[in-house]
């Protein structure tokens, strides 16, 4: 993948949505292995977010564009928190 990086506004709207659903799809992954964990309120957090995601990914247009970055940003945050961050401990 070595082309140049597109701004949402110089993305296509396929390619827009395109770009949410994968971002959409890892926040459900991230999710279950979050549920899987034992941590449902982040499973919950990463779940509203993809469906919000979702939600606006077959319509988005150009005065759509600022808050479909913020949601981008914001799922993308929060798969790179829950990848990052430690195991938890375990307690005997």
């Amino acid at each position: 993948m070595n082309s140049i990086s597109k701004t949402l506004n110089e993305m296509t709207l396929v390619e827009r949505s395109s770009l949410l659903d994968r971002v959409a799809d890892a926040l459900e992954a991230t999710a279950e292995e979050a549920e899987d964990a034992g941590d449902v309120l982040f499973a919950t957090n990463s779940t509203c977010v993809a469906n919000t995601i979702r939600g606006m990914s077959g319509t988005l247009g150009i005065g759509d564009l600022p808050i479909a970055e913020l949601l981008l940003e914001q799922g993308i945050m929060l798969v790179h928190q829950y990848s990052n961050r430690s195991p938890p401990e375990t307690r005997h």
